[in-house]
């Protein structure tokens, strides 16, 4: 079924058959995704896996995703994270037994937790219990600007079905994808500048979390450094694409997990 939404022609895959066919038989044709005031903004320019087109440079960075960080043995060697975070959890909701809770705050908090060690090396984030963990954001603002980016990555923009609307921002979303832009490179430049200084004070440096494989890999000459740069920077690597979690403020207990990807992804 196709319909016209604005200036854009949409085709819906009203049946199982279409959908094979969209999704398996003409894959290839069908992978890349349309350009949006999301993937410009908040996206790096589509630069980064979940938006850039289907080509050589999408499918460099989803070998680099699924050889370098999301094999079965990266993934075993963070367990000791899980296990901390989730007695950290328990620990937490014991303490606050006999009162009223809300579990989708502690979840969410236990997750972020939880990405934040796993792909960055430690939490980034204060916590008014955590004194010692220094950050350039707290946790209430690093949760905010999550919440802002799974917000505008859904929102309906004018400006993408009508391209003529763009310039006039009739709802508000560019102005609020150009500050989050701003707010997560300052969360992120303040996380490589930290790695790389690490890497510096260690002279025979091992790679502890993603970051640091990153780092490691922009010192292979036969990569495209300008690809692991905007990886890097690319937000989906501490959000959905990497580890399997995925987290939404609307859903009542708001954790998702799932520590290991399809067994076929990994042949």
């Amino acid at each position: 079924m196709q319909i016209q939404f604005g200036s854009k022609p949409f085709v819906i895959a009203s049946s199982p058959e279409m959908a094979k066919e969209f999704l398996q038989t003409h894959d290839n044709i069908f992978a890349s995704r349309p350009p949006t005031a999301a993937g410009k903004y908040i996206s790096y320019n589509n630069s980064d896996v979940t938006w850039a087109p289907y080509g050589p440079y999408w499918r460099q960075g989803r070998k680099i995703y699924l050889t370098e960080l999301l094999n079965a043995k990266r993934l075993d060697s963070y367990e000791y994270i899980r296990v901390h975070e989730r007695r950290a959890l328990i620990s937490r909701l014991y303490g606050l037994s006999g009162t009223s809770i809300v579990l989708r705050d502690h979840f969410y908090r236990f997750t972020l937790s939880t990405i934040t060690r796993t792909v960055l090396g430690k939490k980034y984030f204060t916590t008014n219990q955590d004194r010692e963990n220094k950050g350039v954001v707290t946790f209430e603002e690093l949760k905010d600007i999550l919440d802002r980016w799974f917000v505008l990555n859904g929102v309906i923009n004018i400006g993408d079905v009508i391209p003529w609307l763009s310039v006039f921002d009739l709802q508000g979303y560019l102005k609020q994808m150009k500050v989050l832009q701003k707010d997560f490179d300052k969360f992120l430049d303040f996380v490589l500048d930290d790695h790389e200084e690490n890497m510096k004070e260690e002279k025979d440096f091992v790679p502890k979390d993603m970051v640091d494989i990153f780092l490691k890999l922009a010192e292979d000459p036969s990569l495209r450094l300008s690809l692991l740069e905007i990886l890097l920077r690319a937000e989906d690597v501490c959000l959905e694409e990497v580890y399997g979690f995925t987290t939404h403020p609307k859903v009542p207990i708001a954790l998702i997990l799932e520590p290991r990807l399809a067994s076929h992804l990994y042949n």
